[in-house]
């Protein structure tokens, strides 16, 4: 079961992040916390998310526009290992002699784009 924060929760526990910053992040669509009766309510990766904004923001010092940009090269590349965690289970159930072959054809094509 998932356990979810209250706004004050996660202004509690993640040390740097302000109300400003954490509405801030909100309203620019960084953070997607689950709306509730009481307000927003918040799971471990968002506060995960919101610990990696802050450190980005403070110890790297990127303004708004660059915080955007980074997380959403962070979101692409975790949405690709996913992609790539499919498609190596999908190839585990593959035959051995097809895999043999997939083998083959990604390594001629490795070869071919040097």
């Amino acid at each position: 079961m998932t356990h979810y924060f209250s706004e004050d929760e996660v202004i509690t526990s993640v040390s740097r992040l302000t109300r400003r910053q954490l509405v801030t992040y909100i309203e620019g669509g960084v953070v997607k916390p689950r709306r509730a009766s009481g307000g927003y309510v918040f799971a471990q990766i968002d506060i995960a998310r919101l610990e990696l904004l802050c450190d980005l923001s403070g110890d790297l010092e990127l303004d708004d526009t660059a915080l955007n940009v980074v997380v959403s090269l962070i979101d692409q590349l975790n949405a690709a290992r996913q992609d790539l965690a499919v498609l190596a289970r999908a190839i585990d159930h593959l035959s051995p002699e097809t895999q043999a072959t997939l083998l083959a054809e990604l390594k001629s094509e490795q070869q071919s784009s040097r």
